[in-house]
């Protein structure tokens, strides 16, 4: 069988939600037993968001070998389990960049070089064209940007080429007036009108609305934007992205899309992803309050991993993750006791700046203290670290030199082969490494594994000058390189769960397969919780 592609485009407002659509359309075809990946084309001109602020962008995922991409591809991974590489994230910067090397090469042999045919060829070029059934491909933006226009166009070329193949999908908004009880179709209409002047033509319309379509309604969008009724679909507003996948099921967007593209008729296999659904919707399991104390914390996006992660782990222990924003800030003015007096578990994620630093130092302070479950996530490693210098080695000086080159006692540096590095773009350790796991330690309690593989986005380490130190007083290396050069986990055996890693377990956790660090976490938060509750 052909490959065959699906392309998801959106119009009338951004965010809607394209990149779940695309996540859930994968659950569903993968679980008829078809193989299929998923790509994200951003129009905007970095290279990739590895330099971008949390607030521009959100969260920046990384894949196993070591990309810096947009947090769709943490959505893609998470819903179809597969693990997802450089080929599937591709920006307008990528493109322009490669069109120009060529260009100064001289590959264009003399030739003008142009919108079309260079940079839409070079687009087409990096669609995938073998070894799946199924590739989804969501582009960034709305219809009508001119950053997207050169994507579009490459598209509508590439549908040409292999007409009976591709599917288009796309995304609109459906407002709802409260005050007339009425739905408004025309926002629907112009961006499909819009769509169509490109060249491409919807094959299916995707409704994101407040409410359930009526038939009515359905009809009515059918008929002005040219679709039968059946492939306009209702995407009603749900509490859990994870309910989208079978909300999907039941407006049959699988069997339109398996139609159009001539797809082998199969059932669907959802029992664990109902399974896990069902678990998450449960309002009769318990709750456990887990502070997350970081710099982005008025963004949940710039964290979306982690809360996933959590999440996945609650699900996995029977439980429901009350997340407790804490602005690290806030801590430093008011004192760690006012902010997470009541909180079963702090959790410290990745991150860069001199920001708020002294106010996570006291968080996780206050977590080793009053033996709280800790996880501290790379950034948190390094608070860890220097909280446990600072007050059980008594290295009262002790820091980062991230945030302080003058210190005394530099118990995090610099990695020997970044100091000469100027440039910030994609130059940190990314992606994938191996780690050895100590036996009889919480880590190895966490995995059942003696070698496991993690991936990595930072540029300093534990210095191995203070393992001696650290190891005296209580603090065990549970996780280093194979060639035990490099400290990857610091954990301490007295407390419940008090465990820093330098990798990001987050990107790595599943729906039904929580993340073994962020599943034992979990379950010591809910253990504090029970003993709170029976004192």
């Amino acid at each position: 069988m052909a490959t065959k592609y699906i392309f998801i485009t959106g119009g009338v407002v951004s965010s809607l939600g394209k990149g779940i659509v695309a996540a859930s359309l994968g659950v569903l075809l993968k679980s008829k037993g078809m193989k299929v990946t998923i790509q994200k084309f951003d129009p905007y001109l970095n290279l990739d968001p590895g330099t971008m602020s949390p607030y521009q962008h959100g969260e920046v995922f990384v894949t196993e070998d070591g990309c810096e991409t947009d947090l769709d591809l943490g959505h893609y991974e998470r819903f179809i389990d597969l693990s997802l590489s450089r080929l599937n994230n591709v920006t307008s910067g990528m493109i322009f960049w490669e069109v120009l090397t060529k260009e100064r090469r001289g590959d264009y042999l003399g030739n003008t070089v142009q919108i079309i045919p260079h940079v839409t060829n070079e687009i087409k070029g990096r669609i995938f064209k073998e070894d799946f059934d199924v590739v989804i491909t969501e582009i960034g933006g709305t219809v009508g940007d001119i950053e997207s226009q050169p994507f579009l166009e490459a598209i509508r070329q590439f549908q040409n080429e292999r007409r009976a193949d591709c599917a288009h999908v796309h995304l609109t908004l459906i407002p709802y007036l409260g005050h007339s009880g009425e739905f408004k179709t025309k926002p629907t209409q112009h961006s499909v009108k819009e769509l169509r002047g490109l060249g491409i033509h919807p094959d299916v319309i995707v409704c994101r609305t407040m409410h359930a379509l009526s038939f009515e309604i359905k009809q009515k969008i059918a008929l002005f934007c040219d679709v039968p009724p059946e492939c306009v679909i209702s995407a009603q507003d749900a509490d859990s992205i994870y309910e989208v996948p079978l909300m999907l099921e039941q407006e049959r967007l699988d069997e339109v899309v398996v139609s159009r593209l001539g797809l082998p008729i199969r059932p669907s296999q959802l029992q664990e992803w109902k399974s896990f659904v069902d678990t998450i919707k449960k309002q009769d399991i318990p709750s456990v309050k887990i502070a997350l104390v970081g710099k982005y914390t008025s963004l949940s996006d710039s964290y979306l991993s982690v809360v996933e992660a959590l999440k996945h782990a609650a699900a996995a222990n029977e439980c429901q993750v009350a997340i407790h924003w804490v602005e690290a800030e806030k801590i430093e003015e008011e004192g760690a006791q006012k902010h997470l007096s009541d909180v079963v578990g702090i959790l410290i994620p990745g991150g860069f700046g001199n920001r708020g630093i002294e106010g996570k130092i006291l968080a996780a302070q206050y977590a080793r203290e009053n033996n709280i479950p800790y996880l501290g996530l790379c950034l948190g490693m390094h608070i860890a670290a220097i909280e446990f210098a600072r007050h059980v080695l008594k290295l009262p000086e002790a820091h980062s030199t991230e945030f302080n080159g003058q210190t005394a006692d530099p118990v995090i540096d610099i990695l020997a082969d970044q100091r000469h590095i100027k440039k910030k773009g994609g130059t940190m350790r990314l992606g994938a490494y191996p780690c050895h796991v100590r036996p009889n330690t919480l880590l190895h309690k966490a995995y059942g594994t003696s070698e496991i593989s993690e991936r990595h986005r930072h540029r300093y380490e534990f210095n191995n000058a203070y393992r001696k130190q650290f190891e005296s007083h209580g603090m065990i290396i549970s996780g280093t390189a194979p060639d035990d050069s490099l400290v990857e986990v610091i954990e301490l055996k007295r407390n419940i769960f008090h465990l820093g890693c330098q990798y990001h377990p987050e990107f790595k956790s599943r729906p039904y397969k929580s993340h073994p660090l962020f599943k034992e976490f979990v379950r010591a938060a809910r253990v504090k919780a029970f003993q709170i509750e029976e004192l």
